[in-house]
């Protein structure tokens, strides 16, 4: 396999770095039928004007015990990693040198799930929070804006990239998966994040 272009941005540049073809399309293949079947996908519950409403999407929380994390309204207690999960986060902490010790899976069944405008800037994350995003199946557009509005980003997350969202990408950007016409399989996302616990400092 060739060498991972680096992942991180020079300081002129966003805040965020696409690799595409991160992982080899055979590996890419083997994780997404794994972690398909392997996974238990729930759909989750939103509270939107004062009413609940299902999310356009399922997803699943994994990490170390004691990763408490709020997110859709609720408070995630991790299920326990899962090989093919433990396995893309080692290969991406060898890669950068940074631990992540939880990961939060999405899947995205055709074109009609999606997710709106946001930011992964929970206070469990802390300050200059940094989250990996892994693509598998199904291509995808996604969306970053700077929340000055100066600026749109477009890009397409393939089966095997990688997106490196550095520090500044959650303060500074919001992102979207919009709905896309014509999109008939399914995709995972794994965003690989480390959540600040009791003894963290900070």
């Amino acid at each position: 396999m060739a060498a991972t272009p680096a992942l991180r941005p020079t300081s002129s540049a966003p805040p965020f770095t696409l690799t595409p073809r991160w992982l080899d399309p055979v590996e890419a293949d083997a994780f997404f039928v794994q972690l398909l079947l392997q996974i238990p996908w729930e759909q989750p519950i939103l509270r939107i004007c004062g009413r609940q409403v299902q999310a356009p999407r399922l997803t699943s929380w994994h990490g170390d015990s004691g990763c408490l994390y709020r997110y859709s309204g609720r408070l995630h207690a991790p299920r326990p990693w899962i090989h093919p999960l433990e396995a893309i986060r080692n290969r991406i902490e060898q890669e950068t040198g940074i631990r992540f010790n939880t990961v939060l899976a999405n899947l995205y069944r055709d074109g009609r799930d999606a997710i709106g405008w946001h930011a992964d800037n929970e206070r469990e994350l802390g300050p200059a929070a940094i989250v990996t995003s892994v693509s598998l199946g199904a291509s995808r557009r996604f969306k970053l804006h700077r929340n000055d509005g100066r600026q749109t980003v477009d890009l397409v997350l393939e089966h095997g990239s990688l997106l490196w969202m550095g520090p500044g990408t959650q303060d500074g950007w919001r992102h979207s998966l919009p709905r896309m016409a014509g999109v008939h399989g399914p995709r995972i996302n794994l965003t690989y994040r480390h959540v600040r616990q009791a003894a963290d400092p900070g």
